[in-house]
């Protein structure tokens, strides 16, 4: 019986570790932490793992990002901000497949939509849930987490759009090479 197994290569990996370790750094260190309110660019980076590498590989990079960084900051996981955490990486890696062969447009409004509706799902419903369990008052903490989302939406999707449509989207997923430094010669 022969099981087909899916393998990611050395580049992948390197890749996906480096999005951990911007993602770390944009939500944990440069962030504005206003108790259940995060104002963070982090998620950019799971959005993009997603898009670039697929679903599986966005949610494996927005889950151990999670992880780690709930270890950096010394609180425990919470395993429905964990599971926010990866469909902030599934849901845009799923939209990533529809957006093969399509124009600039078509594009940007399906990148555009996943990352709304990874919002919804992510930040407006597990994230929510999750900060409920532990003892946050949904009524006292939804009105300011509608606002984070109508606020931080448009700007996820510009940010996204931006390194999406730039050379670094060729040299991730293969496109396009890194220059080779070559010794002149006199």
């Amino acid at each position: 019986m022969h099981k087909n197994k899916q393998t990611w290569s050395v580049k992948t990996l390197v890749f996906l570790a480096l999005l951990v370790a911007i993602q770390l750094v944009l939500s944990r260190v440069l962030v504005i932490d206003l108790g259940v309110y995060r104002i963070t660019l982090g998620t950019v980076a799971t959005v993009l793992a997603g898009l670039w590498m697929g679903p599986v590989a966005g949610g494996v990079e927005g889950a151990v990002a999670d992880i780690i960084g709930c270890f950096m900051k010394g609180y425990g996981v919470n395993p429905l901000i964990t599971l926010s955490a990866v469909a902030w990486g599934v849901i845009p890696g799923l939209a990533g497949k529809l957006m093969a062969e399509k124009n600039r447009k078509v594009k940007t409004v399906v990148m555009c939509v996943a990352i709304a509706v990874s919002g919804v799902v992510g930040t407006l419903g597990l994230t929510t849930a999750g900060l409920v369990m532990i003892g946050a008052n949904f009524y006292a903490i939804m009105p300011g987490r509608l606002v984070q989302f109508a606020i931080m939406t448009p700007i996820y999707c510009v940010l996204t759009s931006l390194l999406y449509f730039s050379p670094l989207t060729g040299m991730v997923v293969g496109n396009i090479r890194p220059a080779k430094l070559e010794k002149k010669t006199v």
